[in-house]
């Protein structure tokens, strides 16, 4: 089976201490590249977010509410944990939520037999990118303690809607259970 392990946007600003700091960053890190060199899933991709200098309507609002983030090469820039693995890995830059509106990104999940889904925020850019590639007709695995939200309330409601639409669009995962594949 050809799988794909898709990392959403793991960047500084969700780390702790930081403006937009999710809840788990750092302990999602550590399990994705747990996930990463166990190589059960040797096919990896990582997005993420850059404001789109062109964006218009709700976007470029979006861009200049939060211009002192996306101006922050720090902010901006993958944790640290990733600087390895990111030399064999592609990275892909977007400018929406979606890691699908990267033409490459969808290309290759279009390709996999299973796309699993890792990264932050599970209730803006991991929420849309899952729904797109449900979408997109593609068997998507939601790795829950790979994924970070804002708060534990905001992780649990993201679940929740998911839950809808398991197990035929969508299934859950635990790093331990993928292990153990």
């Amino acid at each position: 089976m050809k799988d794909l392990l898709l990392v959403v946007d793991m960047q500084n600003v969700y780390l702790k201490n930081q403006k937009w700091a999710c809840l788990d960053t750092e302990g999602c890190a550590r399990r994705i590249l747990k996930l990463i060199d166990s190589g059960k899933i040797t096919d990896v991709l990582f997005t993420r977010f850059i404001a789109d200098k062109k964006a218009s309507g709700v976007w470029a609002d979006y861009n200049v509410k939060y211009a002192d983030v996306n101006q922050s090469e720090y902010a901006n820039a993958m944790v640290s944990d990733f600087d390895e693995v990111l030399k064999k890995y592609p990275l892909y830059t977007k400018g929406i939520y979606s890691s699908l509106a990267v033409p490459e990104v969808l290309d290759k999940c279009r390709k996999a037999d299973r796309v699993f889904v890792t990264g932050v925020v599970a209730e803006c850019c991991v929420l849309s990118t899952v729904l797109n590639l449900i979408d997109q007709g593609i068997y998507t695995v939601y790795v829950k303690d790979c994924v970070s939200g804002l708060d534990r309330p905001k992780e649990e409601a993201t679940e929740l809607i998911l839950s809808g639409l398991s197990p035929l669009h969508v299934s859950f995962a635990t790093s331990e259970e993928i292990l153990k594949f």
